[in-house]
């Protein structure tokens, strides 16, 4: 395998190449996203640095912009290319829940995508799922957006969009900033509010799921839907 100049034999780009992606670690992955081209030499150093600033890669994903871009040798050029990676992820997710169908056949689908949807927010966002009556994804949308510990849910303007976008049945999702993903009374009241709302107008609630940093939380396979 001929090696480009641009990079050391052992560099994480060369192991990836010979060994797989899955071989390198932490570092050394975000160190190749962070890599410029020839002559840089220090985006390993880099990589090390960021993951302890931020408290490793749940910590760097959920940091904005301006943090991102304050600490020294990011630069716009490194920001954006993390950027983008998260987002090809979230949408290579989408992808694989629209391309299997019915939502309720591929629920670790579902939960990939919202995972990789939700999970980097610094802030709680209430996400809707709008489903045909064949549960196919029909339209993703952020209704809410909350501080550090909340989101104001409105069930009128969930039950406007829904007939809006012509849905038949919906799955709620939102995010626990704190990575604790046990619903709060809170969440279980909107929860209940908003299928009794959506109940009025014949539209199913097929699940409540909650993201946090560890597995996420189903209303649904805990039976309180």
């Amino acid at each position: 395998m001929k090696l480009s100049r641009d990079m050391p034999a052992e560099s994480p780009r060369s192991r990836l190449l010979e060994r797989g992606a899955a071989a390198l670690s932490d570092e050394e992955l975000l160190a190749l996203l962070l890599h410029l081209g020839f002559g840089d030499s220090g985006s390993l150093m880099l990589a090390r640095e960021l993951l302890v600033c931020f408290s490793g890669l749940v910590g760097l994903a959920r940091a904005g912009q301006p943090d991102l871009l304050a600490h020294p040798g990011m630069g716009p050029a490194r920001y954006a290319k993390l950027a983008a990676s998260t987002e090809l992820a979230r949408r290579q997710a989408l992808q694989e829940m629209r391309a299997n169908g019915d939502v309720l056949s591929s629920p670790g689908h579902t939960r990939r995508f919202l995972s990789y949807h939700l999970g980097t927010r610094p802030r709680e966002v209430f996400t809707c799922l709008f489903m045909d009556s064949q549960h196919r994804v029909l339209r993703c949308e952020d209704l809410f957006f909350g501080t550090l510990d909340g989101a104001a849910v409105y069930p009128r303007e969930v039950a406007v969009r829904a007939l809006q976008y012509g849905s038949a049945a919906v799955i709620f999702a939102h995010n626990h900033p704190s990575g604790v993903a046990e619903p709060s009374a809170a969440d279980r009241r909107i929860t209940e509010r908003l299928v009794g709302a959506l109940a009025l107008l014949d539209i199913r609630v097929l699940d409540h799921i909650i993201v946090g940093s560890g597995p996420a939380y189903s209303f649904a396979e805990q039976g309180l839907l």
